[in-house]
């Protein structure tokens, strides 16, 4: 009873509505209802066609092909009349199964070169924004900003990761058997290493050969510099080939010269000038250092060396003792510059050579305050 009486309620009102309009307005508004529902289908029916048409065109053409086929070969008796027209019939189907099948192998071709393509892109732009000491959340980020790609950590450390190959045949690399000038200096760094943040030494040795031509010799990664180690890498350059060294430049360190001489026992040392002047800087006070340091430039740059260092001595041993005697005491490894014409001596007084291309590693690295192996610290310093 509570429909029924819904109903009539319903149905009351209905009416009531309809009486109230009039009638030629009811029927106009049905009418272009119905014409603009019509238009619509009619719209829709089009646009859906065509694209039917052309995005299967293809596809569907052999498939309707023998789909007719089948229909007329069920309507033949086989007889020797029709044999002739049905392989005519399947050769036709026959030849466009074969295009299409030739169609999608290249359209398949193409997709892979093309992925292969964006690959070898996205994998030398990480490369190139590594080595020039972004951080992995900032590849990230370009990226993304690029390609609409999302990489993660591990996605490009295992990219970066087909550098070590690399480098490490770069490190085992033959040399030369004869190098005028060996600079030696280490660089450090902070590396994470069994949950404790140590610093590490990286060992660089850039060579200057009988030609002139500057190289990179290698980069090697180790404890805090020590002149054990370097008797390890010394032992390498002889290992790949290096016979003699006639100059090696090096910094002040203890036991760096026993080191070499083990190695390549002709060798000439030629300790950096610059070390031993901020040494001898230490013991200054600064009212003095200017007059000092001036007295020093006398010393290495003068005809005579041994007169300009008792000149100097004279002057300021009563109030620095400990500066003379110190370049009495390395002045063996710090005159070696002296045997040699000028131009030499401006090459191999300092170790200015090494200390250039360290600036360079440390404008790239200077982003990354700790890294988290050596192999990571080994890839960004190689690339």
């Amino acid at each position: 009873s509570y429909y029924l009486e819904s109903w009539g309620y319903f149905s009351d009102n209905a009416t009531i509505f309809l009486m109230s309009t009039p009638l030629a307005s009811i029927r106009e508004s049905v009418d272009l209802a119905n014409r603009f529902l019509a238009y619509v289908g009619i719209a829709a029916l089009f646009v859906g066609s065509v694209f039917i048409y052309f995005t299967t065109k293809k596809i569907t053409s052999p498939i309707l092909q023998l789909a007719n086929l089948s229909e007329k070969m069920s309507n033949l008796d086989f007889d020797a009349k029709y044999t002739g027209q049905a392989e005519d019939e399947i050769g036709v189907l026959g030849n466009s199964m074969n295009r299409l099948s030739d169609t999608l192998k290249e359209t398949i071709g193409q997709l892979r070169t093309a992925n292969t393509e964006l690959q070898q892109d996205i994998e030398e732009k990480i490369l190139s924004m590594y080595a020039k000491g972004m951080t992995t959340g900032d590849i990230e980020t370009h990226i993304q900003d690029i390609y609409g790609i999302s990489v993660s950590d591990s996605t490009v450390s295992r990219i970066t990761d087909k550098i070590l190959p690399i480098a490490k045949e770069w490190q085992q690399r033959p040399l030369e058997a004869i190098y005028a000038v060996v600079f030696l200096d280490a660089i450090h760094y902070h590396v994470r290493s069994e949950g404790q943040i140590v610093k590490k030494a990286v060992y660089i040795a850039i060579g200057i050969d009988l030609d002139g031509r500057k190289d990179v010799l290698g980069m090697w990664v180790g404890e805090n510099e020590s002149a054990k180690f370097w008797a390890t890498v010394l032992n390498g350059l002889r290992n790949r080939g290096v016979e003699d060294i006639f100059i090696a430049c090096t910094d002040n360190l203890a036991g760096f010269d026993a080191a070499i001489h083990a190695t390549f026992p002709q060798t000439e040392i030629q300790n950096c000038i610059i070390h031993q002047l901020r040494n001898s800087s230490k013991y200054v006070s600064y009212k003095d250092l200017k007059a000092l340091m001036a007295d020093l430039k006398a010393v290495y740059a003068a005809v005579d060396e041994q007169a300009a260092l008792d000149a100097f001595g004279e002057h300021w041993d009563r109030k620095y003792p400990k500066i003379s005697q110190s370049w009495r005491d390395n002045w063996a490894n710090l005159s070696t510059y002296f045997k040699y014409p000028q131009e030499v001596r401006r090459l191999i007084y300092t170790t200015n050579a090494i200390e250039g291309f360290n600036r360079q590693l440390r404008k790239v690295t200077k982003a990354k305050s700790v890294f988290p192996t050596d192999d990571s610290l080994l890839k960004m310093l190689y690339l």
